[in-house]
């Protein structure tokens, strides 16, 4: 066998990347995260493993009830919620869990409690299901407050409340997602760059297949759900025409727009463009939730290189007043999403 056809032997799985990760940070690390990207890793695969036989299962469908957000819950949803909630539990890393499908945050019992909280959407995109589209599980990671790592709220050490995460995306301390679909590929950062990772179903492990994800400083895709277009602000319309009529040479950018923020966002982090999910006339706080979709995906994409905005302020400064506060999004390459807070400018000075 050529060398050319030989598999490396040298495969560099998540765990080992996490894990040198953490000895380069020799006496400051303690393994405690490495144990909770470990947990994820595992619910990752068993609900990777449940959306391929979703339909063979009888786990197609509705579960017949409705989620904190007025949707409808799908039976994977339920079961996503369940995989991750048992999950994170278990690591013994957790203090306090918060989910698109739970109304209130959880508070783990002080026997199984750690030190991280995570916030989760553990299936984004679940109306896709039944056609097949790309889903997948979005997730964000906060050390429980300390005073020698909190900078907002200066307050005793804190052994696990809902004030923990009602904090700045920038206090993240990870962040990433799983997407479902031909392959799985889980995205993740701890604070240094961005890295992917795809799932060798042989071998039951992520392997990194995307080192170093740097978002293009331009891109030639845009990103939004133009069926909203009617309620759309003047700032967005403005910043849509531009980029569908350009004066010449400048040519119109390309529509793509598949519905799931796990799969846009994706596709965005690795060949560019501008995602958006602005707030409108209909939906005046916008529709994705800060918490876990805007946060985690902001923290990913300015890690990568890009820029996350509302519009008008930074996504990851903003602080949270409830866990299931929502929040307009714009976010990928850096030159694009200039352009469309310019636009937002403008109509500010003209009024």
């Amino acid at each position: 066998m050529s060398s050319e056809e030989a598999p490396s032997t040298d495969l560099i799985t998540l765990t080992r990347h996490v894990l040198s990760d953490q000895l380069r940070l020799g006496s400051a690390a303690t393994g405690d995260l490495t144990l909770l990207l470990t947990a994820i890793q595992v619910t990752s695969k068993f609900i990777a493993t449940n959306v391929r036989k979703a339909r063979l299962i009888n786990l197609v469908g509705l579960a017949g009830e409705t989620n904190v957000q007025g949707e409808e819950q799908k039976k994977l949803d339920v079961l996503s919620n369940d995989i991750m909630v048992n999950a994170l539990r278990a690591s013994g890393k957790t203090a306090v869990l918060v989910s698109e499908e739970l109304e209130d945050a959880i508070i783990i019992e002080e026997k199984q409690r750690g030190k991280y909280c995570v916030v989760f959407d553990p299936l984004d995109g679940s109306s896709n299901i039944d056609a097949g589209v790309n889903i997948g599980t979005i997730f964000g990671i906060y050390r429980v407050h300390c005073l020698t790592t909190c900078r907002t709220i200066q307050r005793p050490d804190s052994s696990g409340t809902v004030e923990d995460v009602l904090r700045p995306g920038s206090e993240m301390v990870a962040a990433g997602y799983t997407m479902y679909g031909s392959s799985a590929n889980l995205v993740l950062s701890t604070g240094s760059g961005v890295n992917g990772y795809t799932l060798d179903a042989s071998l039951g492990e992520f392997i990194l297949t995307h080192p170093n994800i740097t978002i293009p400083s331009r891109g030639k895709i845009y990103s939004f759900n133009e069926g909203n277009s009617m309620y759309f602000y003047p700032p967005v319309t403005a910043y849509l025409k531009a980029i569908k009529y350009p004066a010449p040479p400048k040519t119109p950018y390309s529509a793509r727009y598949i519905g799931s923020m796990v799969a846009d966002v994706h596709r965005t982090l690795l060949y560019g463009g501008i995602f958006g999910y602005p707030n409108d006339k209909k939906s005046k706080s916008g529709k994705l939730r800060l918490l876990y979709e805007a946060f985690p995906m902001a923290f990913l994409t300015e890690q990568a290189g890009g820029i996350a905005t509302t519009g008008t302020k930074r996504i990851l400064d903003i602080i949270p007043t409830s866990i299931h506060e929502r929040c307009s999004v714009f976010l990928g390459s850096r030159d694009d999403v200039q352009d469309v807070m310019k636009f937002y400018k403008e109509v500010s000075s003209d009024s």
